[in-house]
């Protein structure tokens, strides 16, 4: 078999979710890969593209390849151009329906879209799906960009963009490392404690844990997780918080919003009792360009680490 070829496989095969081995599978990996198909997507499927997933959104854009976009959802809120586009609904929450309406011949999602059933019936139906891992690395989001290049005939475009957003990273994995923890011995040995609360809902406020895209985040930004011991998200209680002792609070531009403000977020539970609040190192970002892994992630954390560690 030809290099190329086989490099593709492998390229895929490291890429997209495991096509499933377990007999009884429920999850989007387990059977939508089953029995892989390594070709790209024809061209008549590519004109009608539906896309689930900021971030998958956010680099079809980056790639120049919106012209194939027919329909996002409703995680995909960059550029301001996707305004423009029909929305098929939450990504953990598609109807057959919403999705069918819109008569796409291929649906690019990540593993975290669903519910699984629904997948499969958009699959039987006769529309391509295709889904990446949603994985919480900058590989994960080289990968996503290499794929999706692939899938959509731009390969040399993929490497272009990739070659772009590594010297972004590179030039802020360099500043990280010395602007600011090797100048600082305090950074050095130990990193501020933070905690990520996602309050977009008044009724259900969180903190997060190990296992999710805001722990990596945080990871990135040489940021302690106060939470680092939970799995996921759980429930914020003013305990919890009070013991946290963050000195950095990270929070969503959206979850600010719905909380009523700075003012409001100070009177949740605990949090006027941490560090982080009496010395107002309180940061928010809009969603999807912090949690969500896009291109412009070099971008969201320098301009982050500017404001918590004074990076120039």
């Amino acid at each position: 078999m030809h290099p190329v070829i086989l490099e593709r496989r492998q390229l895929l095969k490291n890429i997209f979710s495991p096509a499933a081995k377990a007999a009884a599978a429920t999850t989007i990996s387990s059977w939508l890969f089953a029995n892989p198909s390594w070709s790209k997507p024809t061209a008549t499927a590519l004109k009608r593209l539906v896309c689930v997933g900021g971030s998958l959104t956010e680099i079809i854009y980056a790639l120049d390849l919106q012209e194939y976009l027919i329909a996002i959802d409703t995680t995909s809120t960059y550029p301001m151009a996707t305004k423009k586009l029909p929305n098929v609904g939450y990504a953990r929450t598609l109807s057959l329906e919403g999705v069918l309406s819109m008569r796409p011949q291929l649906l690019l999602v990540t593993e975290d879209a669903g519910p699984p059933q629904v997948l499969r019936q958009i699959s039987h139906a006769g529309v391509q799906v295709k889904a990446l891992k949603a994985d919480h690395r900058y590989e994960g989001l080289i990968d996503r960009i290499r794929a999706i290049g692939f899938l959509l005939g731009a390969e040399a475009r993929a490497e272009k963009l990739i070659k772009e957003i590594n010297h972004e990273w590179q030039r802020y994995q360099h500043d990280i490392n010395h602007s600011v923890i090797g100048k600082n011995e305090v950074l050095a040995s130990k990193k501020p404690k933070a905690m990520f609360i996602m309050a977009h809902s008044p009724q259900q406020i969180m903190v997060a844990g190990n296992s999710t895209s805001a722990h990596a985040i945080m990871n990135y930004l040489h940021l302690d997780n106060a939470f680092k011991m939970v799995d996921g998200y759980k429930p914020l209680t003013p305990e919890s918080v009070i013991a946290s002792q963050a000195d950095i609070i990270l929070l969503t531009d959206q979850g600010l919003q719905a909380q009523g403000g700075m003012k409001e977020i100070l009177r949740l539970p605990g949090v006027m009792k941490t560090p982080a609040a009496r010395y107002r190192q309180i940061y928010s970002r809009e969603a999807n360009h912090l949690l969500g892994f896009g291109p412009r992630l070099p971008s969201m954390l320098y301009s982050l680490a500017r404001e918590i560690h004074g990076i120039k």
